[in-house]
């Protein structure tokens, strides 16, 4: 393990990768929409050797004493075992914690979901998103994974029939989410010094901090996430921002 860092920090520092991907360069995406009969929509995302499915899951419940007339958005992130050997079985651990932040931020500070429109009785019931996010293998950049296969599966969504308060999930309607833009992440790490879009696995094992740059459709950042211990220069931070503009161009082909 020692030597195999020491390689990729070793071509890091010349500004290669050890499968041979430009800096900008992304590994193979695939988007396979409704994978999951049972949920209101779902995506899977398989990028590289990284697997992801998002599934969603509508529901009735009361809106937040501060926002009475808005529907309500919650975003879960699951580690199973069976995606790595550094997962347990347990609790959501940190990394999963901030894995389903990232995407939350993503999809609400974009104003993805005009979350007004599933108010059904204000101050008393509003329509209630769930995301689960699951992990089917783990081969380095889940956020950008993640966040991709839950805006793909936002889109899916179709609400179940819904009557007073009981809801019918065998029966789907033709309603769809009201959907407004579709937010694409961007994850950079730094290496020797050198920034790297879409860290693999071995990357991530040996970098010295990560970025994490959201965009809505029209480019405009709308959220950061920064992971690792060491800090980003200013000319790194502007130069993420303008390759992840020019890259989420390309990656929201994918979702359109």
């Amino acid at each position: 393990m020692i030597i195999q860092n020491q390689h990729v920090l070793n071509m890091a520092s010349k500004g290669q990768r050890i499968d041979n991907r430009g800096q900008d360069e992304y590994r193979e995406i695939d988007i396979e929409r409704n994978p999951v009969e049972k949920a209101e929509g779902s995506a899977k995302v398989t990028l590289g050797k990284t697997i992801v499915i998002a599934g969603i899951k509508m529901g009735i419940g009361k809106p937040f004493s501060d926002r009475p007339d808005e529907g309500v958005l919650m975003v879960n992130a699951e580690f199973s075992p069976i995606a790595s050997p550094n997962f347990e079985i347990g609790p959501p651990g940190d990394d999963a914690v901030e894995l389903a932040r990232v995407v939350d931020r993503g999809i609400r500070e974009s104003h993805a979901i005009d979350l007004r429109k599933l108010c059904i009785e204000k101050d008393e019931k509003v329509w209630m998103v769930n995301v689960d996010i699951h992990i089917i293998n783990h081969s380095g950049n889940l956020i950008d994974a993640s966040a991709m296969a839950s805006i793909a599966a936002l889109w899916e969504v179709r609400l179940p029939e819904l009557k007073g308060n009981e809801i019918n999930y065998d029966k789907k309607t033709s309603k769809r989410l009201p959907m407004t833009a579709k937010p694409v992440p961007v994850t950079f790490v730094k290496m020797e010094g050198n920034l790297f879009m879409d860290p693999g696995l071995e990357e991530e094992e040996v970098m010295e901090a990560r970025l994490t740059v959201t965009t809505r459709d029209n480019g405009n950042i709308v959220s950061l996430q920064k992971g690792g211990a060491k800090p980003f220069t200013q000319d790194e931070i502007e130069n993420a921002f303008a390759l992840a503009e020019k890259k989420t161009k390309e990656l929201r082909k994918l979702l359109n």
